[in-house]
């Protein structure tokens, strides 16, 4: 009988050992189906709007006149994100599309690009951006105002530096050029100008 007994419990507790290892299983399987289940976070695609105002920095004939208010927006379809590490931020760049509007007869432009923003734990950024840009500005003739600029699609790069106030407000100090790098037959005058964007992070 003692053996039997002995026998009986080494059953028992093998039973239930068993046990506990599918119990545990089916729980682990439950939390990975719960988990699966879960949607992934989706990525904020419209990101942040700017808004603010450049002029000209160029002499003589190339100078243009008047102010040129700019709108922009960045677009954050590759999950740029501002708390990362440095490496992260780079490869993680936004894109963005905006206008900068003549007055006083200069080129209207029209552009689109990519942008890399560093972010840093001061609330310093720093972002530099490149991309195209469409214009109506002077292609080649010498009588008219402006730069004669070749072509009416060109190349454009910016380079900024701004603070973030919070969360959602910032301010960025930036300076852009557009020029066509003597890919077109006519002239390579090209526009740069400096100016300053607010912008609203959503």
């Amino acid at each position: 009988m003692a053996i039997v007994g002995f026998v009986s419990k080494r059953l028992v507790t093998s039973f239930l050992a068993v046990s506990s290892v599918f119990v545990a299983g089916e729980s682990v399987a439950s939390a990975a189906d719960t988990v699966a289940a879960t949607p992934a976070p989706q990525v904020k695609i419209f990101d942040e709007l700017r808004f603010g105002a450049s002029g000209s920095i160029q002499n003589g004939n190339e100078h243009e006149n008047g102010v040129f208010p700019d709108v922009q927006v960045l677009f954050n379809p590759f999950g740029y994100n501002p708390t990362a590490d440095w490496k992260d931020q780079l490869t993680h760049p936004r894109i963005h599309l905006g206008t900068s509007i003549g007055t006083a007869g200069s080129a209207t432009q029209v552009y689109g690009g990519l942008s890399w923003t560093l972010t840093h734990s001061n609330g310093i950024f720093t972002e530099v951006g490149f991309g195209g840009t469409w214009h109506n500005g002077n292609i080649d003739n010498w009588r008219e105002h402006g730069p004669m600029l070749g072509c009416r699609f060109l190349f454009r790069e910016y380079a900024g530096l701004g603070y973030n106030f919070d969360s959602h407000w910032n301010m960025m100090a930036q300076i852009a050029h557009s020029s066509n790098a003597n890919l077109c037959d006519g002239h390579n005058g090209g526009m740069t100008r400096v100016g300053l964007m607010v912008g609203y992070k959503f």
